[in-house]
């Protein structure tokens, strides 16, 4: 698979557009952002760009697999183009700063559910909350 954006939008059945090719560089440039922050990121690329049109781009960049929507509970969705393995997310509770953790190593148990339903499960989304470093420090040294 080409890693050229151009050519991965062609290699995907999508028209390559300016939106969409800057969508793909905002959300690459900028991981676990949200889609007025990925519409900030293009407005400074390209200009004038509608809200909606960067909406639309991101559905059809989800829907055909080149990037990734997560939304934790309570946070508006974030956008990712990290989409080529089964990762997950750990959110910090003071600041929402996000960052990707790896799956467990081997044979994947966060794919192996204690009872599948019949299901073929091919995605397991994990969600860790805590407390970045950053704001650790901050609230260690506000303490008495």
């Amino acid at each position: 698979m080409s890693t050229n954006p151009a050519n991965l939008l062609r290699e995907h059945g999508l028209q390559v557009t300016a939106q969409r090719l800057a969508v793909l560089r905002a959300v690459s440039a900028r991981p676990h952002s949200t889609a007025d922050s990925v519409a900030e990121e293009v407005r400074a690329e390209i200009g004038t760009i509608s809200r909606q049109a960067v909406y639309d781009a991101l559905g059809i960049l989800v829907e055909k697999g080149l990037i990734r929507r997560i939304q934790p509970a309570g946070s508006p969705a974030l956008y990712e183009d990290r989409v080529d393995d089964n990762h997950h997310h750990v959110i910090c509770r003071t600041c929402g700063k996000t960052v990707d953790v790896d799956c467990a190593v081997g044979e994947t148990p966060c794919l192996t559910a204690a009872d599948d339903s019949g299901y073929q499960i091919d995605e397991a989304e994990v969600i860790y909350w805590g407390t970045c470093p950053e704001c650790r420090a901050e609230l260690q040294q506000s303490e008495p």
